[in-house]
This record gives structure tokens, sequence and C-alpha cells, in this order.
């Protein structure tokens, strides 16, 4: 039964939950929030929605990137190189926007009579991101639940496992990753030196899988 939403991004873990969850998903989301790599990352989105046939819209949050703190949303040159554990890529936080992202998707779930809003937060980005943790997957899903007739909830089955977790579930479902997109400064090419990019090039080495992906160095 497809009952469910999921919030993709065009990334990684996202495009891998959208083959996974395939036939529990009836719309798939992309958030348009002005980060350098809007752009790349949508495209993937829309395109294996579209290769699943799964309706897909893209919702615009321009006031994030007009209002908002971050490195993400101020260029490729302010974007930090380096790996996740460093101090340096808390830059790349955008404040709460897991948050608004999921209440965003809650409402259209309702909208839409769907019962699950799906995410794909996991264990490696609990270092820096507050909104991808566990505690505060469950207290959403709460308030979701709570403030909805229908009693909208999250499912986010990731959000305890590593990103090579990941990958090893997505080479089960024989995804090709050269499809998907996770530099943050959103170049012609992954830049291979910012946290998501090394990240990335782990996960899939560790997961067994020969790195598709086209790095500037």
């Amino acid at each position: 039964m497809k009952d469910s939403l999921i919030v993709v991004s065009g990334g990684m873990d996202s495009v891998t939950m959208l083959y996974e969850y395939a036939d529990q998903i009836a719309l798939g989301v992309s958030f348009d929030y002005g980060s350098n790599h809007n752009e790349k990352e949508i495209a993937f989105a829309k395109l294996h929605c579209e290769r699943l046939g799964i309706k897909h819209l893209i919702i615009p949050l321009a006031f994030m990137g007009q209002y908002f703190k971050s490195s993400l949303l101020e260029g490729a040159d302010a974007i930090p190189e380096g790996h996740y554990t460093a101090e340096n890529m808390k830059s790349t936080v955008v404040p709460f926007r897991n948050g608004i992202m999921l209440s965003v998707a809650c409402g259209l779930a309702e909208s839409y009579g769907l019962k699950k809003v799906l995410i794909a937060n996991h264990g490696g980005d609990h270092t820096i991101y507050p909104d991808c943790r566990a505690e505060f997957i469950d207290a959403m899903s709460s308030a979701m639940t709570l403030g909805t007739d229908t009693n909208v909830e999250i499912f986010a089955p990731y959000t305890n496992i590593s990103k090579t977790d990941v990958a090893r579930h997505g080479k089960l479902l024989h995804i090709n990753y050269a499809e998907t997109w996770s530099c943050y400064k959103g170049g012609k090419l992954h830049c291979g030196k910012c946290g998501t990019c090394v990240e990335r090039k782990e996960a899939l080495r560790d997961a067994g899988i020969e790195d598709p992906t086209e790095y500037e160095d």
C-alpha cells in the first residue's frame, strides 16, 4: 500500500531509501532552499522519481537562503574542506532545516491522505546536525502525530546506521550512485574535498562499491 511521502534530496541516502521503499511511496518531495548544490541534487531526485513512476514535487523555501546563516547558503568558496568530524564543518549546519522541511512534508502528507513521512537521516549525520539525531526525529514524529487528524508519523529507518551501511543497501538494490549528488560546493563536478565528498568516498569504498563519481581532484 502506497501510504508514504519521502523527502528526497537527490543525494545517496534519500535515493537509496526511495528505491528501498518504492512500493510504499506515493509522493516524493524536494525542497529548494537556496543551497549551493540544490540544483544538482534536485535534478537527480526528479530523475529517480520519474523512473519509478512516483509523483514528484519541488517546494520552494527561498526564505531560508535569504535569512538563515550557513556556509551551505553562501557560495562554494564558503564551504570548508575536511572530514565531518572536524570542528569547521559545523558551519554547514542550516538552522532547523529538517524541522522546517518535515513540518511542510507533514502538511503535504495530511493533504494527500498519506500516513508516513520518510527521511533518510543516518548515524553519520549525528556529529554536527542536531536535527538528524534520533531524539529529534522521535520528538518531531510525536509532534506531527499530535498535530494532525490523520496521525502522520516519521519513518526514519537509517537513523542509527552509518552511511556505509546505507551504501550497502544501495549495492543490493543495484543503484548507480553516479546518478546522485553529494558535494556541497555544487560545481560542475564533485570537489572531492568537502565533508560530504569525503564521507561519500569513504562510504562507497567501505561498502565495496567502485566509486563512479567524477571528482575535480
